[in-house]
């Protein structure tokens, strides 16, 4: 009977509260996540381009944060606000190639983000 008893208590806390988590901040209160960034086109890495980024979507305000490398990849922390829609990040090639992609993150639980630019004509 104990048994079911502790069984029972642990799926209504859990049911209650949800599975917990892992923080999706660090101490400084950035979301570090990864990204690789790739052609549409053909699935290549793409080098050189620059991740900026914001807590509050001003333009203004946008702060480098990374530059992907040879393999296309860039591991960044993201300045996260809480109670907002998300960081709001922008992935530009500073050669012009690819076209840039603006976007934000409501889920900031770390993992490989895959992110796929447009080759410009």
């Amino acid at each position: 009977m104990k048994g079911a008893s502790l069984t029972g208590a642990l799926f209504v806390f859990q049911a209650c509260y949800g599975v917990p988590q892992p923080a999706l901040t660090d101490e400084a209160g950035s979301a570090p996540m990864s990204f690789s960034l790739v052609s549409k086109q053909t699935g290549e890495p793409i080098e050189g381009v620059r991740i900026t980024g914001n807590a509050t979507g001003g333009v203004e305000y946008f702060k480098e944060l990374g530059v992907t490398g040879a393999d296309g990849k860039c591991r960044v922390s993201l300045p996260y606000v809480r109670n907002l829609e998300g960081p709001f990040v922008r992935f530009e090639d500073p050669e012009g190639l690819y076209a840039a992609v603006d976007t934000s993150f409501a889920d900031l639980r770390e993992r490989e983000i895959v992110i796929r630019l447009d080759r410009l004509p």
